[in-house]
């Protein structure tokens, strides 16, 4: 009997997730999606478990470069900060398309952190790179040179991506757009400067 080859397992556990949910994805499913044995799922990976944690970091990795994409896009030339934003947004909300089933079990392991502790600790490191890299591409400050304040501002956009994927999950059709997010901007900012 075959093993199975390491790269077909991670690709069908990949698309069971997007199908199925990190809890909702048996081993026989990941067998079946791969076309290899269920014997070769602890041969390469030890258990199902381990391998489904391997598909997922490739599938955050992937996620990562799409969202570094949209927001590192090309702004229109002479565009304001505003309309920089304004025009990354549009770009971010239409990643939500590609990425929903991404976000999706985002959501479903943060709901699960207390019963998986190797998970927790990855996404807290994630995170903090996260918010340094946020910081980097909205912004342009070096993470390098005011690591304190990069955090701050990163934390800050990665509260907007995330409240953002969580309405947008529940009502793609009600969830703000990148022109509303404006409009909240602007309102907030000329409160703050008034206080």
């Amino acid at each position: 009997m075959a093993m199975g080859n390491r790269e077909d397992l991670l690709a069908g556990a990949r698309r069971c997730l997007m199908e199925k949910g990190y809890a909702g994805t048996t081993a026989r499913d990941i067998s079946a999606a791969s076309g290899t044995s269920l014997a070769s799922i602890g041969y390469h990976f030890g258990s199902t478990k381990a391998l489904l944690n391997a598909a997922l970091y490739e599938a955050m990795e992937e996620w990562g470069s799409e969202l570094e994409q949209a927001l590192a896009g090309e702004a229109s030339s002479g565009a304001t900060p505003m309309q920089r934003f304004e025009e990354t947004w549009v770009r971010i909300i239409e990643s939500y398309v590609r990425l929903r089933p991404l976000w999706a079990i985002q959501f479903e392991l943060i709901a699960q952190m207390d019963r998986m502790p190797e998970l927790r600790e990855s996404f807290a490191n994630a995170n903090r790179q996260a918010r340094l890299g946020l910081a980097a591409l909205f912004d342009g400050l070096d993470p390098v040179a005011d690591e304190k304040k990069a955090l701050a501002v990163g934390a800050f956009h990665q509260a907007l991506l995330g409240g953002m994927a969580a309405q947008w999950l529940v009502d793609p059709e009600g969830a703000p757009s990148a022109q509303d997010l404006v409009e909240g901007l602007r309102t907030i900012t000329a409160g703050l400067a008034q206080a």
